[in-house]
């Protein structure tokens, strides 16, 4: 005879060292797709940096192309200040970022 559904057991907790809002590359992922998450700001970030997106997303570790994401942001002001806000970091940490990786 069959019976009800075996109930689901809990799986383990995995602990994992949460990532430092201050890493420059964890900023500089979180600028990325705040960037990427408007059409004509991400239009504006392939024209102003030379980039296109497969050289975008060949280079999403690599420190250069990182950094000139944070570069983007730095010489626009209201982008780089909303891009802190959406983060929950100042301004001056994502600058800091960028210096760390270039």
């Amino acid at each position: 005879m069959r019976q009800g559904p075996t109930p689901l057991r809990p799986r383990p907790a995995i602990l994992r060292e949460p990532q430092s809002p201050t890493d420059p590359f964890v900023l500089a992922l979180g600028a990325l797709g705040w960037v990427l998450g408007d059409g004509p700001r991400a239009d504006r970030l392939l024209a102003l940096t030379g980039l296109d997106a497969d050289a975008l997303r060949a280079g999403v570790g690599d420190p250069a192309v990182l950094g000139a994401v944070l570069d983007f942001l730095s010489a626009h002001e209201p982008d780089l200040c909303a891009a802190a806000d959406h983060l929950g970091v100042a301004p001056g940490a994502l600058i800091a970022a960028r210096d760390r990786l270039t």
